[in-house]
């Protein structure tokens, strides 16, 4: 089965199911994994779903748009690698995709 692993900073890991088509928000959401609110419901407006994505899988990944660039500039915990997960679509290709959720969301 294909997984996305959601690690916290408190070192803990959740490894969540790939369902191709959805959004990682929407994956963490429906797998409880703490930290991940998704306030706005995915409509890229309030940054509660924040993840700094692994280094080794930054460039597999499109670029965030000028939208979501907005809302990580205001993000606590900004990374070089920060997404906002409601913008990352699950693909086969992710397989193993690690995502760090910072300890704290706007």
């Amino acid at each position: 089965m294909a997984i996305i692993r959601f690690a916290q900073h408190t070192g803990t890991t959740r490894d969540v199911p790939l369902t191709e088509g959805s959004n990682l928000m929407d994956l963490a959401r429906a797998n409880a994994v703490p930290g991940i609110d998704g306030d706005c419901g995915g409509s890229c407006a309030c940054g509660t779903c924040h993840v700094i994505v692994d280094a080794a899988w930054a460039a597999r990944l499109a670029p965030a748009n000028a939208e979501e660039e907005r809302m990580l500039s205001m993000a606590v915990d900004r990374q070089p690698h920060s997404r906002l997960a409601c913008q990352i679509i699950a693909t086969a290709a992710l397989d193993g995709l690690r995502l760090q959720v910072p300890e704290h969301q706007f």
